[in-house]
């Protein structure tokens, strides 16, 4: 059965490194299709990234392209989610999904199968 254990995030100060990892016990990641969500206070679940099988070509959402990245680390099956530059804007609770699949590419909003419990993160000076 899957499971995520989501880590990082916490409080970090505008414009530093913030990243997030979904660590997937039970599964390879190999035949997953994994994506990132965000949701800030008193507004809907955003996509953020996603990525397909190969752990290559991730996508993302035009409001943290070129500023995030979405990496996965199959030493630890698990996913990464990092900007160099932190906004107040990313402020909120990150989730992990994922569903099982085979394509090399991914849709931002899914669907996905599983979830995670999400982590908090909250960009503030």
């Amino acid at each position: 059965q899957l499971k995520f254990v989501e880590s990082g995030g916490g409080l970090v100060q505008p414009g530093s490194s913030l990243t997030v990892s979904c660590a997937v016990y039970g599964v390879a990641l190999e035949n997953y299709i994994i994506g990132w969500f965000r949701q800030a206070p008193g507004k809907e679940r955003e996509a953020v990234s996603c990525i397909g099988v190969s752990g290559d070509y991730p996508t993302y959402a035009d409001s943290v392209k070129g500023r995030f990245i979405m990496s996965r680390d199959s030493t630890k099956n698990a996913v990464l989610l990092r900007t160099d530059i932190a906004k107040s804007e990313d402020s909120g609770v990150y989730y992990c999904a994922a569903r099982r699949g085979t394509t090399w590419g991914c849709s931002l909003e899914g669907p996905y199968d599983y979830w995670g419990q999400g982590i908090q993160v909250a960009v503030s000076s």
